[in-house]
């Protein structure tokens, strides 16, 4: 395998065609690459996976996107400047995977969950001609991880899945739910759903965004 900007597990379809897409899957703080990578056997089989390995090692098989300050106030939440080297690993490691299967961007899903979520909308927001469908679950936005220049942004291209546990004891649903009314403000496509359980993936909500990339496949 070679040496990219972030380690890796994939899996390939049986054959790479024009019509193969790309979903590159993007876990949460503590957790690692495996994690998210449960999804794949029911995924659709034209698809290439990819679920990244985020670059901090918390020991034990758990990693990190970036250090969180377990604190409710949520200026306080994240380390920002880490975040925003995360965002920009992420980013450089989206165009390194599209090179290496020669996939365009809008045939590039990105999903993430918690950590991942929140970084899922920084590096869409922030590099929308880089990536386009964006699964964000469990997730907020945060303004401190987003562009300056947002309104002269072309985000016409952009299109959301977003899903949020009604009794998520991690990251409170009202920090999910501002996602939409941010998003219509900037003309930028979505969907939210929420689902009765707390800090994680349903079945109906896997089911949900599995319809949502089947569609845009």
């Amino acid at each position: 395998m070679e040496k990219l900007t972030l380690q890796y597990i994939t899996r390939e379809p049986n054959t790479i065609s024009d019509k193969t897409s790309l979903l590159i899957l993007l876990h949460g703080y503590g957790s690692n690459e495996e994690d998210l990578f449960s999804f794949a056997t029911e995924l659709p089989e034209d698809l290439i996976i990819i679920s990244a390995r985020a670059p901090q090692n918390l020991g034990f098989g758990s990693y990190s996107w970036y250090t969180i300050n377990f604190t409710a106030d949520t200026g306080k939440f994240s380390d920002i400047p880490e975040a925003i080297e995360a965002r920009e690993l992420i980013a450089k490691f989206i165009g390194e995977i599209q090179e290496k299967y020669k996939i365009s961007p809008e045939k590039t899903f990105l999903l993430g969950f918690s950590q991942g979520t929140i970084l899922s909308y920084a590096v869409a927001l922030n590099y929308p001609e880089k990536v386009q469908k964006v699964i964000a679950l469990s997730g907020y936005i945060n303004p401190e991880l987003l562009p300056t220049n947002l309104e002269t942004k072309d985000y016409s291209k952009l299109d959301f899945f977003i899903s949020h546990g009604s009794v998520d004891q991690v990251i409170p649903v009202e920090w999910a739910n501002k996602a939409p009314q941010f998003l219509n403000s900037l003309k930028v496509k979505n969907c939210y759903q929420e689902y009765p359980v707390g800090h994680g993936v349903a079945p109906k909500n896997f089911f949900d965004f599995k319809q949502w990339i089947e569609v845009r496949f």
